[in-house]
Parts: C-alpha cells; structure tokens; sequence
C-alpha cells in the first residue's frame, strides 16, 4: 500500500544520488559518494523545506570537501522535473532542504481514494500469524478497570496488526483449574452454608472472596438445589458443582460485558483443557528430557536460574552482571502431585507456538506480572520454542479513575470496586475505548469521568468525533447548494497552496507510517495521538479556508480535501473500535 512519506523520502534519496553522478560525470564532484551514509528528515519548521538531507556533510570525508561546496555541486546537477519537488536549497553548514511540490499533495489525495478502507495498510506482517491474549481476568469475579484498559488496548493493537498484514488471532486464556477456582468453590460454599444454618454457625474462609456477587451466586445455587443442601453429599462433591456452577454463571456475564465493550475473541481457551488432556503433564516430561528440571523436597522444580542465565547471556549481559541477579528456581509440581500455575503457563504458550503454530504471541498484562514475563520466555527457550523472541509481553501500567478532581475507587450504586459494567453505565462504549488507549501502555492513565461526558473541544473523542461531524454536515450543505464531491484525477491540486491546506495534506499522509510504527512498537495509542492531530489540523484548516467560494476549481479542490480528511478520520476511529458520527 501506499506510503507518501516514505516515496518522498526514498525520491530525495534517488534525486540526490542522480546529482551526485552528474556531478561526478562532469568533474564537479569526485568518487566516493556510494560509502556516503545518509540521513533525510522532515524538519519541524517547515520554513527550512519538507525534508533534509544530509548529504553533504555526511560526504565531506570521504569527499574530502566543503559541505557547502558538495551542496552546491548537488544542487547545480537537480534534476526535479516531473519529481515531488518544486525546489531545492542550501542550509546553514551544508542540508539540502527539498520544498513539496503540487504533484506530491495530489498523489495523496488520490492514493487515499484509490486505496478506500484499505488506506494505512502495511505488510510487514506479510501473512504471518500472531495471536494477541488479552484480558484473561480470573472467572471468580467481575471485570474491573485494569480489564477495561487491557481490553480495548489488546483490541486496538489486533486490529492495528491486521492492517499490518498479519494474520491475526484474538483469545481469552479462562483459568478455571487451579488454586482460583478452588477458593471460589470454597468461597460459594461457604455462603451457602451460612445461608443454611446461620452466619454466626459456619465461619466463612479467611482468604475467600468477599465480594456480594459470591452471595448471589450461594443463593442462585441453593436455588437450584432446594432442600437438597448440604444433604449427604460429600463436601468434596458440592465445591465441584458449585465451581461449575459459577463459571457456568460468570463466564457468560464477561462475554456480555466484553460484547457491550466492542471486543469479541476468536477463541476463549480453558486451562482445564490443558490439564485434562494430560499437555501439562507432558510439557513438564519435555522440560525433564532437556534436563531443565529436578526434584526437592517431593516437588519437581524448572531451573528456572540456569534457564534465565542462558537467556540473560545470550541477550549480551556479562557474566558478572548475570551473577548478580537474584535468580530463583520455580515449583512445576507440588510434594501433592499437583501442577502449578507457571506449569500450566508454559504449557499453554507451548500450545501457542508449537502446536498452533502461531509466530508470534503478544499478550497484555499487567505491570504486577512483570517478574513473570522472561520466567516465562526462559522456559519457553528451554523447550526449543525461542521463547525470547516468539513471546510479546506489553506490561500495563494501572489506570486512576479521577471525578470531581479526586481518585474513585467504589462504585456509587453497588459500594465496590468499579467493574467493567459499572463504568459502562456511566459513560459511553466510544469514551471508554478512546480513553484507555490514549496512552501508551507503559505509562500510567489518569481516567477523569467527568472529561470524559463533556461535550466540548477539551474531550479528545469528542474533539475527533466533532472533526468528522463537522465535516459531513458541512459536504451535506454544498449538496443542497449542487456542489458535489469530485475525483482526485479531476482536483488540481496547484490551487491548495494556504499553509492550512497544505498541513492537512501533509497530516492525511503521515496515516500510514503511523500505523505501520503501532504495529512495530506496539502502541496503538498511536493512533489516537495522530487522529487528535488530524483532527487539530482540519478545525485550523475550517477555520482559515472556505469551501463555498466563487473559483469553481479551488472549490472542488477544498471539498475533496474535506471528504478525503473525512475518510481518513472514518479509517482511524474504526481501528480503535470507536464510532465516526455525521452529526453531534
């Protein structure tokens, strides 16, 4: 797909080079030029030209000349006709700035027509499969805010990988097995006993879920169940009901939850799977044969340090920095026969990239886990499976939800934790997945509610959403007065020539290269930033340039630079899942 940036950068490089030969042919300039690493940028004041090269000064030693005198001799042998480029000047020791030229605005507007919803796509994916595991919150309760940042993060940065040419996977990892669900058992349980012979009659667990949503689902069991409980039934038997017996319940609740959200999975995968299907069992038998485990104790333990050493080796660390780490082993499988949670972690991304095949596994996490991640690559390499490349962790830093000015940690109607759903009845779906990609994941998000309702340029979703708005009411007005909008073979683009007009252009191209640096990074919040300054860009340009003036040919012009900056916004907000309005 077409990349304007990048075309003009790679037509600067060409230009140059082309000069430099003529130069040289001509006695201008001597040998040497190839071995001339050169550096093209896009100046932040565009009074110094569109892009710089640095030729020049970059050729002065192997050239054994002036920086100036070589850009001189450049200059002198341009060729820029039919090219992207009006002009060509010396600056300051020796850039050589390139000024944009009609024909590179109206290949933009023409490449963003050509290429539809498909505008901004990459292919560095180039068909490869990638799965990205996102949320992956404990069934045992309700979703709360650091599930909503991770799910529209992992949701955007899917969608963003798709554009990139990857063949993408989206799934939910359930933990229904392990040490989690037995609490959660024992936790309904113990609610339904206290519902049966009294609270004061039966204590309920020190390390149990407390939370209103674990009564509810006692009292829906005991429902179900009428006299029945506790009855002769071993207790034994009771949590393993109740344990499906809430998934059975809380499972579907976080798919609504999700659903509402904008987010659906290609797949929810359950670690009982893995368990019952004996994979642990025999992931953990791998590890053995390579002779990364050992037992202690009853337990069976990974060398978790030889594993991180090779590892940290490998990645360049010295020995001595290596030795200064504080290493620990890891228990695969208690003194009880049972597996651990990092046994069955490893199992489930051996699944991933061994069985499923998949390239590439991002997951999001949150920053707590953090310890967790080259753990979890080591072993990943022990196995052969180039953990340390193949597995993507982006660590999530928490969000602080802030109203009236002050952190909010409950919920008003319930008295606990905000949950996904809480929040969602307070704001819109569009507010809430803008909000929590607006920042990187690395860095931690100041949720301000009431910003989010306000209805004004200082709320970004409404100030991007506004952008769009703006623009299809304004494209509806020149209808009604018979103006429509034209073919970008039919704009002549030589007629834009406000700095306004221009910006926005120039704006509209850089979409691609956004995209293409989300991806690589793994930042969709990326794209926010480059929407809120699109958006900037066409309220400036609304601002200084009618549409509705009495030359016909700069008319058409403006209002295909309108509807293509409408399409581009249209682009950008789907990717993030968030709705493009026509009227506000």
């Amino acid at each position: 797909m077409t990349n304007m940036i990048q075309s003009a950068i790679d037509q600067v490089a060409a230009l140059t080079w082309a000069a430099y030969e003529k130069a040289r042919a001509a006695g201008a300039l001597p040998a040497g030029g190839e071995a001339v690493t050169v550096t093209i940028e896009i100046p932040r004041d565009t009074s110094h030209g569109d892009y710089a090269s640095n030729f020049a000064m970059a050729g002065a030693r192997e050239l054994h000349m002036a920086p100036r005198a070589i850009a001189q001799a450049i200059v002198d042998h341009l060729d820029l006709e039919g090219s992207y480029f009006q002009k060509a000047e010396i600056a300051g020791p020796g850039f050589l700035n390139f000024t944009l030229g009609p024909k590179w605005y109206s290949e933009v507007l023409s490449a963003i027509e050509r290429e539809g919803a498909g505008y901004g796509s990459g292919g560095d994916g180039a068909g490869k499969k990638v799965m990205v595991e996102f949320v992956s919150a404990n069934p045992t309760g309700p979703m709360h805010m650091g599930n909503a940042r991770g799910g529209v993060l992992g949701d955007t940065l899917a969608n963003v990988l798709a554009r990139d040419g990857w063949n993408v996977w989206k799934e939910f990892y359930v933990n229904d097995a392990g040490n989690q669900i037995n609490k959660f058992a024992r936790s309904i349980y113990a609610r339904c006993m206290q519902l049966t012979v009294g609270e004061a009659n039966y204590p309920f667990p020190a390390d149990g879920y407390q939370g209103e949503d674990i009564r509810e689902l006692a009292q829906g069991f005991l429902a179900r169940e009428g006299i029945d409980f506790p009855g002769g039934t071993a207790e034994g038997e009771w949590l393993e009901q109740m344990a499906q017996y809430g998934l059975e319940h809380n499972i579907p609740k976080m798919k609504a939850d999700l659903n509402k959200y904008g987010i659906e999975y290609d797949q929810w995968f359950f670690e009982s799977s893995l368990h019952n299907s004996g994979y642990v069992a025999e992931t953990v038998g791998l590890l053995t044969e390579k002779g990364w485990t050992y037992e202690k104790d009853g337990a069976l333990w990974l060398n978790t340090t030889g594993l991180l050493k090779k590892k940290y080796m490998a990645e360049g660390k010295s020995q001595e920095q290596v030795d200064k780490l504080d290493l620990k082993d890891d228990v695969l499988r208690r003194a009880n026969g049972f597996y651990t949670y990092f046994a069955a972690d490893i199992a489930y991304h051996r699944n991933k990239l061994d069985v499923r095949g998949f390239d590439l596994a991002i997951n999001i996490w949150g920053a707590d886990h953090h310890g967790h991640v080259a753990r979890l690559q080591a072993a990943l390499d022990g196995l052969g499976l180039n953990g340390s490349r193949r597995l993507v962790i982006v660590l999530m830093q928490l969000v602080n939800l802030l109203q009236d000015g002050k952190p909010v940690k409950m919920s008003k109607r319930t008295g606990k934790a905000i949950a996904l759903h809480d929040l969602l009845d307070e704001i819109s779906v569009d507010a809430a997945r803008y909000y929590f990609n607006n920042r990187a994941a690395s860095s931690s998000l100041d949720f301000d509610l009431d910003l989010a309702v306000r209805q004004d340029s200082e709320n970004p979703v409404y100030y991007v959403q506004y952008a769009h708005a703006r623009i299809c009411s304004l494209l509806a007005r020149m209808r009604e007065s018979g103006a429509e909008v034209c073919g970008a073979g039919q704009v002549d683009a030589c007629v834009l020539t406000q700095p306004e007009e221009l910006a926005l252009i120039k704006s509209l191209a850089q979409y691609p290269e956004e995209l293409h640096l989300a991806a690589r990074d793994y930042d969709p919040s990326r794209i926010n930033r480059y929407l809120t300054a699109l958006a900037g860009d066409f309220h400036r340009f609304y601002n200084a340039c009618r549409c509705m003036v009495d030359d016909p040919c700069l008319q058409s012009a403006r209002l295909k630079l309108v509807d293509t900056t409408r399409d581009v916004l249209a682009n950008g907000l789907n990717l993030l899942g968030v709705s493009a309005p026509e009227k506000m």
